[in-house]
């Protein structure tokens, strides 16, 4: 059986007599390879690896730093249907998705090759007499990445992207579920020009994760997960003083309008709620059509859209979206719908039990349809994280700004109309991190940054953009005055008055 080991040093690391954990295929519901779980004794070699490494890498000036990134990219580009296919054999999304995982990661990458002008400092000349103030940014260290299954290429280059760029070591924790895309962008990593020890790769579980949260090296943490999770993360992180970014669940709304296009809504719903068996925090699982009305005429609109969706394996073209990751997960998933029918929701489409045939052992789930879906209920509360979609019906405007703004997750929420005022009003007032106007999954563009409010994230600086650069560097002002002429300098430890 095919084995994932860790990554240290530039090297494919075995840990001998380490505890192991399966990697399924999804689509076939077959144990494909295992990956072994370090301990907190590995991380230590990978911290002295990152700590030999990173000072001389912080030295290297910024656009040798970017000329790695550069190469990188190329990499990437060039190996884009390898990773694809790999990230899809163990996660399940179609491989055009996986496609879009990596591409997104890859914007990032993008963004940090102008890593020499997006780290330039600031100066004011003459803020008082002769004196003159710049402040600097500088790598905080040893920077450390935890993150989700469901983006197993893009989450890791956001993160790493943005560290290395700035001058910092990384260690990366992906998830034990999908771990080859991870050790294979490390890889090209290192084939890209970054010294051997930059961007390592370890694997584990819980023990790994507080290993590196008590790690005394490493100086700064970027989680995404669970928001219960990403809470643990930040207290213990926050506790043994480092800086720690933790995206959480999400729950995102979608606000229909009257005026609204209901063919676009439609065709945007069914990619936005399904696409990638709605494993995504930017997926949107709830709509909220504003009137009764409304609600009616998107309801018939959307149940042959979803009917028309095609389940299928990870390699199949034609697919819409493929199985969800373990079988675990599928039960999880279809305990779910059980809760929202048990609490009174009514099941328009019911995606439970679904079988693909010759892959009656996959894990997928069917295209799931809920309406009369009220706010009391858990199964609107709480992240499902599968290929569901949930109708809860708002009366008016007010009710559907209210909606998104009092729900636990803050990630991100849509709205479809064709009324500028209604669409500048709603982006005004509600109480959520990212906003899209007819648009169903508001990420922003590289150059810009992510991050929810409320339960959706931890922590005061978002992921990539500039905030990704604050988060990975800290900042150094200098106040310096140059007295004339040679002097005895006897006046130089007086304090300058500005």
């Amino acid at each position: 059986m095919r084995q994932v080991h860790h990554f240290i040093d530039g090297k494919a690391y075995p840990q001998d007599g380490g505890r192991k954990a399966d990697i399924w295929n999804p689509s076939t519901g077959e144990v494909q390879a295992q990956v072994t779980l370090g301990d907190a004794a590995l991380l230590d070699k990978a911290v002295a690896s990152a700590k030999a490494v990173q000072p001389e890498w912080a030295a290297t000036n910024p656009q040798k730093r970017a000329r790695v990134m550069f190469r990188f990219k190329e990499l990437i580009e060039a190996n884009m249907q390898s990773l694809a296919e790999l990230l899809a054999s163990e996660h399940g999304k179609v491989v055009d998705d996986a496609k879009g995982d990596v591409q997104r990661g890859l914007e990032v990458i993008e963004y940090a090759c102008g890593i020499p002008q997006v780290a330039k400092g600031e100066h004011t000349l003459g803020a008082g007499t002769g004196i003159d103030v710049y402040s600097m940014r500088q790598p905080i260290g040893i920077g450390a990445g935890i993150t989700p299954f469901n983006f197993p290429a893009m989450i890791p280059m956001w993160m790493f992207g943005m560290a290395t760029a700035a001058g910092n070591a990384f260690i990366l924790k992906p998830s034990e579920r999908d771990p080859s895309v991870p050790v294979r962008l490390a890889e090209l990593f290192i084939e890209a020009g970054a010294p051997e020890g930059l961007l390592q790769v370890v694997h584990g579980d819980k023990e790994m994760v507080d290993a590196i949260l008590d790690h005394p090296d490493i100086a700064g943490v970027s989680f995404v997960g669970s928001s219960d999770i990403a809470h643990y993360v930040y207290r213990r992180g926050a506790d043994n003083g480092k800086r720690v970014q933790a995206m959480g669940g999400a729950k995102n709304h979608g606000i229909v309008m009257p005026d609204a296009d209901l063919d676009q809504v439609v065709n945007d719903l069914a990619g936005a709620a399904f696409g990638s068996a709605g494993e995504r925090c930017m997926a949107l699982p709830v709509v909220v059509p504003v009137g009764e009305d409304t609600a009616e005429r998107l309801k018939a609109k959307l149940i042959p859209a979803i009917e028309a969706l095609r389940v299928g394996v990870s390699t199949d073209p034609d697919a819409h979206y493929g199985p969800v990751v373990t079988p675990e997960h599928k039960a999880r998933v279809e305990k779910w719908i059980d809760t929202a029918e048990a609490e009174g929701a009514e099941v328009v489409i019911d995606g439970r039990g679904f079988s693909l045939q010759g892959h009656e052992q996959g894990f997928f789930v069917g295209p799931t349809l809920l309406d009369k879906v009220t706010t009391d209920m858990e199964s609107y509360k709480e992240e499902i994280f599968g290929p569901v979609l949930q109708i809860v019906r708002a009366k008016d405007f007010e009710e559907a700004v209210r909606l998104p703004s009092e729900h636990q997750y803050g990630n991100g929420v849509a709205i479809f109309t064709r009324n500028g005022h209604a669409a500048r009003e709603f982006a005004a007032k509600v109480n959520v991190g990212m906003v899209g106007v007819n648009v169903p999954i508001p990420v922003p563009v590289s150059y810009h940054t992510f991050g929810g409010w409320k339960r959706s994230a931890f922590g005061d600086t978002n992921q990539y953009g500039t905030e990704g650069l604050k988060f990975w560097t800290k900042v150094k002002t200098v106040t310096q005055r140059w007295p004339d002429g040679g002097g005895d300098g006897s006046n130089a430890f007086l304090i300058p008055t500005l």
